[in-house]
């Protein structure tokens, strides 16, 4: 289903998912599938409620991912089943990268390896002068933006587990940049929703540096319901990206 008509299902997953270990004293190991991502269909088919589960995780009660290749959801999966304990597990796919051509894994990818918490990408680490950290979709749309533009010294780093986040890798790239590389989190969801609210103040700690936030501003709503509209808002975080990227350079 769209994710956010998991809003019904809201109850059932305070009460009973993401405290089941906690306050019924049960393992559970459900995979929930809920599709997020701002593809210009309108509020009631683009988010998932990102920060409403984020708000639930404590004391590892669950996973929340958001898998960036065909390879990295089937390791995930894999993880799934194969872990010694069991947690809930909710994971955010957004519908469009079922037909991107940029989506892809090999088959190598797929029988060898295991699931990334974080993918680092672009220069090294210690050369590195705007470091750009996003989640889900809006990589692609990234990925593409920069491509064009071929900026210089920017690295990219995807957080493909939410929650419980990896301090380990991101602290090792974290004290391998240069002390005034700019660090940006970006982000297709309004200010107020998605992964900002929660991540920054954990990311701040380990960069120990403040983080430009790009992304949509605050709303009510998830998202508009005008594709063209969606379409420029999406091209104005872009364009702010590159703006940021300049001006660093």
């Amino acid at each position: 289903q769209f994710g956010d008509f998991a809003n019904g299902a809201q109850v059932i997953i305070d009460q009973f998912i993401a405290g089941s270990g906690t306050k019924w004293d049960r393992s559970s190991g459900l995979v929930m599938f809920l599709p997020h991502g701002y593809e210009g269909q309108g509020p009631e088919h683009s988010s998932a409620r990102i920060e409403r589960f984020l708000s639930l995780c404590a004391d590892s009660n669950m996973f929340v991912a958001t898998p960036s290749t065909p390879a990295q959801l089937f390791h995930l999966l894999r993880r799934q089943v194969r872990l010694s304990f069991r947690r809930p597990l909710v994971v955010f796919t957004p519908k469009s990268l079922l037909r991107h051509p940029s989506c892809i894994s090999s088959l190598a990818e797929l029988t060898s390896g295991s699931f990334r918490q974080t993918i680092y990408e672009g220069t090294e680490a210690q050369h590195c002068q705007t470091l750009l950290l996003c989640s889900g979709k809006i990589y692609y749309d990234l990925a593409a933006h920069l491509e064009v533009s071929q900026p210089e010294k920017v690295g990219v780093m995807r957080i493909e587990q939410l929650y419980p986040l990896n301090c380990q890798e991101l602290t090792e790239i974290a004290e391998q940049l240069p002390a005034h590389t700019q660090l940006v989190w970006l982000q297709e969801e309004p200010q107020n929703m998605g992964a900002w609210s929660y991540l920054a103040p954990q990311l701040e700690s380990l960069f120990k540096s403040k983080f430009e936030y790009v992304g949509r501003k605050a709303s009510a709503a998830p998202a508009v319901g005008s594709h063209r509209r969606h379409q420029q808002e999406q091209q104005e975080l872009l364009d702010k990206v590159t703006a940021i990227i300049s001006r660093n350079a």
